[in-house]
């Protein structure tokens, strides 16, 4: 087996079991008892074995022959795939969906033979599992009793079995041998693969037969096969109506939006949905994306909580009417945050910290202002009294982390992480951070700390105001300090350009560069969300301005992040598009901000999941799908709007 595809872009899930699919169907990738880690599958297909019209088995991811529809059920992530064989007119139709409330995934195949005469089928699948990531120290077995595959290794364990009774079995070396639809029998193997076959007898032409898969999990055996048992007694329909009723209760259950316009409505609630399957159900962090890079090949990994996306996806979610899951986030942050006051980059969703570049001081800013803002949204002083400490520590660590040389926030990585430096959105983050901390002490009384906070948040905008306007390009600086290599500082030096050098304690030696003129997106972040400078203010009109002019693309369109953006070709992002949308919003120029807001809506995908990035050449969705922060976005850009009256609705339609 080749490596796994980047470009996975559907997901089925329910809050502890995700997992991704690709448009033929194929699970890829299998995420439980989290969200976010571990991945369990290495290899798992389906295919049919019609040896009077076809030599061996026809897998239903691969081949020309076999043509592909999806679509989900509704705006639910049921998950449902069309696959026909052209030249034998088989109709193969599969349902896809992870039980709520159960470590249950039922897999749902109706064949129907649409061809002119009578054709025995066998039906095999062959699960590879390397459980926990590794592909050592993995055993499988058929379970007689179960009439079930069992995978296991550790504490995990993975039961597979069907809704009728199994006609073979293999365990170990089952994806070679299962080519030729017959199984060889072994019991048990210390090996990942295993397979399992059921005859479906002889199917007259438009006759169909219908066969359920459930893949159960479990700490242990008992567990796992315990929930295939649970599973099996209820039967497909069953679970599939719970699960049905399960998505559409969450959804009514949101603050209602009507905008007039079919897609962007369906858009909407199908971001709803992403916000609930990125969320772990058991203790309330969310993760930025499905994880497709495993192995850090091309990126440094998606399947983690940052607090920085966290915090706008919990004010999108908050908008939306879902208060308690966002107040189970910021009890999450809480339990996570370190003893000093900050938050690091990045976690996993049980807490422990996730592979990461150091200190990135938006993320400690980006907390404590989206905690002010879930306060403002509900009103709710018990959670004010949940959160204080956690406030008092971080912005007591935000003021010990100024830069008396500059007065703004000293060097860390930038948003986009891959600079060190004093940047300006940092700074932005920071500077709300202690504004949403002082508003919160407050409300609480604490008037001398309220003050304090507020005139250091007041502190970092004169230093911004003072130091990072650029009037050569009529915009702010990206930044000050930005690290770089010697070469690079020495050659900044030889043009009259200001440059620092700085020694740490072991003598090893940091070059900085003083300015960094880069337009960046981010900039836009001076007036939204942190408010920092008003809409109106001639050099944040001037910063947007200049975003607008060096950022867009060609011929794709949409907003890059900044210039020469070298990751994945520096394509447009729906973050970016829609952060200028937000920003025009804000400024009153609904005309132009409906403009970009329709690029970002036009750029999803055919399941209207919206993509991190979206290729500039072809505008076709690219890299990470679905991007959490993206749907956030959106919902925030259609509430916005509609606030605005550019939908031409009611705002009170929107829960404003």
């Amino acid at each position: 087996m080749g490596e796994k595809p980047y470009l996975i872009d559907r997901v089925v899930g329910n809050g502890r079991m995700l997992a991704a699919l690709g448009g033929n169907g194929r699970i890829y990738r299998l995420w439980w008892p989290r969200i976010d880690f571990p991945q369990h599958v290495r290899e798992m297909v389906a295919g049919i074995h019609c040896p009077e019209t076809a030599e061996g088995v026809l897998w239903l991811h691969s081949g020309d022959e076999w043509s592909h529809q999806q679509r989900y059920d509704g705006d639910t992530p049921v998950l449902i795939t069309e696959a026909f064989h052209k030249r034998i007119k088989l109709r193969v139709v599969g349902e896809d969906f992870a039980v709520p409330g159960e470590d249950v995934l039922v897999r749902r195949y109706r064949i129907t033979n649409g061809s002119d005469r009578t054709v025995p089928l066998r039906f095999l699948y062959v699960s590879s599992m390397e459980i926990a990531e590794s592909p050592k120290y993995n055993t499988v077995a058929f379970d007689e009793g179960a009439d079930a595959l069992l995978h296991f290794r550790h504490r995990f364990a993975f039961a597979l079995g069907g809704d009728r009774p199994c006609c073979g079995y293999q365990a170990g070396k089952a994806v070679e041998d299962a080519a030729d639809g017959f199984l060889q029998g072994n019991r048990i193997a210390m090996e990942p693969e295993g397979a399992l076959a059921w005859d479906l007898g002889r199917l007259a032409p438009g006759d169909t037969e219908e066969l359920t898969l459930y893949l159960a999990a479990g700490e242990g055996r008992d567990a796992a096969l315990s929930a295939l048992e649970r599973a099996k007694g209820s039967g497909f329909r069953v679970l599939r109506e719970q699960t049905v009723a399960h998505w559409r209760e969450y959804l009514e259950s949101a603050r209602p939006v009507f905008t007039g316009d079919e897609v962007v409505d369906r858009l909407y609630r199908r971001s709803l949905v992403v916000f609930k399957l990125m969320s772990d159900e058991r203790d309330g962090g969310m993760i930025a994306a499905p994880e497709f890079d495993e192995t850090f090949s091309r990126c440094g990994g998606y399947a983690y909580c940052w607090g920085r996306d966290a915090a706008y996806i919990a004010t999108a979610i908050d908008r939306a009417g879902f208060s308690e899951m966002t107040r189970r986030f910021y009890r999450w942050t809480v339990k996570v945050q370190n003893s000093d006051g900050s938050w690091d980059q990045r976690h996993y969703l049980d807490g422990f910290l996730a592979p990461c570049w150091g200190m990135q001081i938006d993320e400690t800013g980006s907390i404590l202002w989206g905690m002010w803002r879930h306060f403002e949204e509900t009103g709710d002083a018990s959670f004010l009294e949940e959160v204080w400490e956690a406030v008092e520590r971080g912005a007591e660590f935000l003021i010990r982390f100024l830069d008396p040389e500059t007065g703004l926030p000293r060097p860390s990585r930038d948003l986009w992480e891959e600079r060190d430096g004093e940047h300006t959105y940092s700074a932005a983050a920071v500077y709300g951070g202690l504004v949403g901390a002082a508003e919160i002490a407050r409300a609480r009384g604490r008037m001398d700390q309220a003050e304090a906070w507020q005139r250091a948040a007041e502190g970092i905008r004169g230093a911004i105001s003072h130091r990072l306007w650029n009037p050569e390009r009529k915009a702010f600086l990206r930044g000050l300090k930005r690290a770089v290599s010697r070469e690079v500082y020495e050659a900044a030096a030889r043009e009259g350009k200001k440059v620092v050098a700085e020694t740490d304690s072991k003598g090893y030696v940091t070059y900085r560069v003083w300015e960094d003129p880069v337009i960046d997106a981010s900039l836009l972040g001076l007036s939204v969300p942190f408010d920092l400078f008003p809409a109106g203010d001639e050099r944040v009109v001037q910063t947007a301005a200049a975003v607008e002019r060096c950022l867009s693309t060609s011929p794709a369109g949409g907003i890059k992040r900044y210039e020469d953006d070298p990751y994945i070709g520096g394509n447009p992002w729906i973050i970016t598009t829609l952060w200028l949308a937000q920003y025009l919003v804000k400024a009153g120029r609904t005309e132009e901000a409906l403009r970009w807001f329709r690029w970002a809506v036009d750029h999803r995908t055919s399941l209207d999941l919206l993509p991190e990035q979206v290729d500039r050449n072809t505008g076709k969705p690219a890299w990470v799908v679905p991007l959490t922060w993206s749907h956030a976005m959106f919902v925030l850009t259609v509430l916005d709007l509609m606030e605005a009256g550019a939908f031409n609705v009611n705002s009170r339609q929107a829960g404003s």
